[in-house]
């Protein structure tokens, strides 16, 4: 075990395992084999993105609402100018390598289109994207990158004005029907022929002010954890229970989802619901003793430590692999290429990982290693 993976929650490691899984699945058949490859999982791959949502929602949320209660306890000052610097010293690194490679070497993007740079590098890559240009699972990190920047504000005004924690509770409820409110009334824009086409995927499910439910119910599970002790110790009790609630209800909500994805109902409620049986399997993964957290599965850590790394490569990756395995018999249904390229996607994440985030993470811990400030009241004993 390497220092990065000491401390670390093995049900949180298995977690963001499973979404890069469910997301290489469903590209795999998407943008290499043309079919499910991997059967239903790669039908309902896609919803690795939300899990993904539902983590950071969670981890963010976490550490902003523990660096209000810090301040609030006296000695030390939640920075918004730390928490990004962290942030952005997280994020940049890998996201603007890769996007150099798509920018500089046409081979990295075919013959697809690269939308304007500015776009990327605003984060707004997400708004008005049409599907088939090159770097476009991008969108999901836009979306985070924007709901990074807007909690913590969004948080500390809450604070800032001394409103109850009713206030906190609200927004949290008012996010998810606002979600649901603009998802219903842009499907009812949509005809019988757009469901399920690029402009259902323009409009809905890139569209940021569509897919904040899971990021909102990650940070909802913050709020209990940070202002709720009874009841998130009385929750945290029973794990097991916890974890077979949100296998049940994921199950449920995949199958509805399979069958009907881009229907009314599942396009209004379906991102909610997945967010409320993501929070469960989260829920579980924080609870002492649950399997979730107990059972290590082999690779999960290493895996977690690689998915943003992955993420962002394996696509197109796989994509620059099909035609050479082809020329050598080796189909993408082929046992061959598949190995090769689930090998291909984890080896060059871990590289991007050491070689780039690694260094940047260092620089993070030396220059930035909190996200707390001194307060005036901690400046003064010292100077005393």
């Amino acid at each position: 075990m390497n220092s990065s993976t000491i401390g670390r929650n093995s049900g949180l490691d298995t977690l963001r395992a499973l979404a890069i899984v469910l997301v290489f699945a469903n590209h795999y058949m998407i943008f290499v084999s043309n079919r499910p490859t991997f059967g239903w999982l790669s039908e309902i791959g896609w919803a690795g993105v939300d899990l993904f949502f539902a983590l950071s929602g969670y981890l963010i949320g976490n550490q902003i609402l523990s660096g209000i209660r810090k301040e609030q306890g006296g000695d030390a000052r939640f920075s918004l100018a730390r928490f990004y610097a962290r942030r952005l010293l997280r994020t940049l690194p890998n996201f603007y390598f890769v996007l150099a490679l798509y920018a500089l070497w046409p081979a990295m993007r075919g013959t697809s289109e690269l939308p304007p740079l500015w776009k990327f590098l605003t984060f707004t890559q997400n708004i008005d994207l049409k599907p088939g240009t090159a770097f476009s699972h991008a969108w999901s990190l836009c979306v985070e990158e924007q709901f990074y920047f807007l909690l913590p504000a969004l948080a500390l005004l809450i604070a800032t004005l001394r409103k109850s924690l009713i206030w906190a509770w609200l927004a949290v409820a008012a996010s998810l029907l606002a979600g649901m409110a603009v998802r219903s009334h842009l499907w009812g824009g949509l005809s019988e022929a757009e469901l399920g086409s690029g402009q259902y995927y323009t409009q809905i499910y890139y569209a940021s002010w569509c897919r904040f439910d899971e990021l909102v119910c990650g940070v909802a599970l913050a709020l209990l954890k940070n202002y709720h002790a009874g009841i998130w110790a009385r929750v945290t009790a029973y794990g097991n229970w916890t974890l077979a609630a949100g296998v049940a209800l994921t199950a449920l909500s995949w199958h509805w989802l399979l069958e009907d994805h881009y229907g009314y109902t599942m396009t209004v409620y379906g991102y909610p619901l997945l967010g409320l049986s993501f929070c469960l399997l989260l829920l579980a993964a924080l609870s002492p003793g649950s399997l979730l957290q107990r059972w290590r599965v082999p690779g999960a850590a290493s895996m977690a430590l690689w998915s943003y790394a992955i993420y962002l490569t394996h696509k197109q990756l796989c994509v620059l692999l099909r035609a050479p395995l082809q020329e050598q018999g080796w189909g993408p249904e082929s046992w061959q290429a598949l190995l090769i390229m689930g090998t291909a996607s984890a080896l060059a994440g871990w590289l991007l990982y050491l070689l780039v985030e690694t260094p940047f993470m260092k620089l993070r811990d030396r220059y930035v290693p909190s996200n707390y400030a001194s307060s005036s009241r901690s400046r003064q004993t010292a100077t005393a």
